[in-house]
C-alpha cells in the first residue's frame, strides 16, 4: 500500500495561494518580474496532479471520480460568476458555454473576466484524459512516452507560431506545451515506484526554485508581452525546474509529521485549495471598489490579505457545501449507489486525487 503524504496537502495550498499571489501583484501595479513568476505555482499544481494519479497505477472509476471532483465546485463558481460580474454583462452565448464546458482555451475570444485563470485547468482535464493510455504502458514505455513527449512540447510554441494571432486564440496555451511540467510528476511517480527516496535537506530546493523564479523574471518577457517561442520554451523549462524543486523533494523525501506541511491549518488549507484557485480572481476584481484601490495602482500588502482572506473564506464554504456534496451526488447517481467514502476527501492527496 502507498504511504500517506500529507505535506502534498500543504504544498498544494502553497501552490493555491503563489498563484493567487502572482494575480494579486499584476493587478496591483507592482510591476515586480519575481512575483510575475508566481505563476510557476501552476506547474508545482500540474507536477503534483501527475504524481498523485500516477503512483501507483491504473485504478477503477478513474473517470467517474475525476469528474465528480473537479464538475460540482467548477460549475457553481463559473455559473455565479457570470451572473455576479458586471465586466460580464456583455458576454455571449458562445463565450458562456465555452466556459461552463471547460472548452475556452480552444474557443476564439473564450478567456473572460474572473475566469481567466481557468485556462491551466483546460490543460489539465486534457491530461486526465490521456493518463489512462499512459498508465496501460510498461515501465519501458512510460519512460520512452515522457522522454518523447518533453521535446515534442518544447517544438510546440514553434509549430504553431505562425497560424494564430494571440488576442484572437492563443495556440501557444494548448496542453501539448506544459507536456514537461507534468513530465516532472510522471518521473517522480516512476523513480518511487523504483523505491528512490531522498533522505537530504529539503529545504534548499524552494529556495533554489525561488531563484529560478527570479531568473526568469528578468528574462522575461513582462506583464502580458506575448513571448516569442524562445521566451516560451525559457518560460517552460525554468517552470519545470522550479515545480522540481518544489515537489521533488517532498514527494520522495516525506515525513508523515511534524512539519509545516503537515500541519493541520495547512493540510486544511490544501483540501480547501481547488476552491480557492477557482474563486480568487473574482474575489480580487472585487477587491479594489471594496477597498477603494485603484486597478494597477494599489498598495499590494492589503490587496493580497483581502484577497487571501476572502478567498479562503470562500474555498472553505465551496469546499463544504459544494465539492464534498457534489462529488457525493456525481459518483452516486454514476454508480447507482453512495460512494461516501471516496467522496468525503475530494482533495485529499492520501486519496491520491489530484489538486486540480
Amino acid at each position: 500500500m502507498l504511504p500517506v503524504l500529507p505535506e502534498l496537502d500543504g504544498l498544494r495550498a502553497v501552490a493555491a495561494f503563489g498563484i493567487l499571489t502572482t494575480h494579486v501583484a499584476f493587478q496591483a501595479g507592482t510591476g515586480s518580474p519575481f512575483l510575475e513568476r508566481f505563476d510557476f505555482f501552476v506547474p508545482v499544481f500540474y507536477a503534483l496532479s501527475a504524481f498523485l494519479l500516477a503512483r501507483g497505477g491504473q485504478r477503477p472509476g478513474y473517470y467517474r471520480r475525476r469528474v465528480a471532483r473537479i464538475a460540482p465546485a467548477y460549475l457553481v463558481c463559473v455559473a455565479v460568476v457570470l451572473v455576479t460580474l458586471p465586466s460580464l454583462s456583455t458576454v455571449t452565448a458562445s463565450q458562456a458555454a465555452a466556459n461552463l464546458a471547460m472548452v475556452q482555451i480552444y474557443v476564439p475570444g473564450g478567456l473572460i473576466d474572473g475566469l481567466t485563470h481557468i485556462w491551466s485547468l483546460c490543460v489539465e482535464v486534457a491530461f486526465y484524459l490521456v493518463l489512462p493510455l499512459y498508465l496501460k504502458l510498461g515501465q519501458r514505455g512510460r519512460w520512452a512516452t515522457i522522454m518523447a513527449a518533453v521535446p515534442l512540447g518544447l517544438c510546440w510554441p514553434w509549430l504553431v507560431w505562425p497560424f494564430y494571432d494571440p488576442a484572437v486564440l492563443n495556440l501557444q496555451i494548448w496542453p501539448p506545451s506544459f507536456a514537461p511540467w507534468f513530465a516532472v510528476g510522471l518521473v517522480l511517480a516512476e523513480l518511487e515506484q523504483l523505491n528512490v527516496r531522498y533522505t537530504g535537506p529539503r529545504w534548499p530546493f524552494p529556495l533554489i526554485g525561488l531563484g529560478v523564479a527570479w531568473f526568469a523574471g528578468l528574462i522575461g518577457p513582462p506583464g502580458l508581452v506575448h513571448p516569442t517561442p524562445q521566451e516560451f520554451n525559457a518560460r517552460v523549462i525554468c517552470g519545470t525546474i522550479f515545480a522540481a524543486c518544489f515537489v521533488a523533494p517532498f514527494a520522495l523525501g516525506p515525513r508523515l509529521s511534524g512539519t509545516f506541511l503537515s500541519s493541520r491549518p495547512m493540510v486544511t488549507l490544501g483540501r480547501w485549495s481547488y476552491s480557492i484557485f477557482l474563486w480568487h480572481m473574482s474575489v480580487l476584481y472585487f477587491a479594489f471598489p471594496v477597498l477603494g484601490l485603484s486597478l494597477f495602482d494599489a498598495p499590494f500588502i492589503p490587496t493580497w490579505v483581502f484577497t487571501a482572506v476572502v478567498s479562503a473564506a470562500v474555498g472553505y464554504v465551496s469546499y463544504e457545501l459544494v465539492e464534498v456534496p457534489g462529488a457525493r451526488l456525481v459518483l452516486s447517481g454514476w454508480s447507482g449507489k453512495a460512494r461516501h467514502a471516496t467522496a468525503k476527501q475530494p482533495a485529499s492527496a492520501s486519496s491520491h486525487v489530484s489538486p486540480a
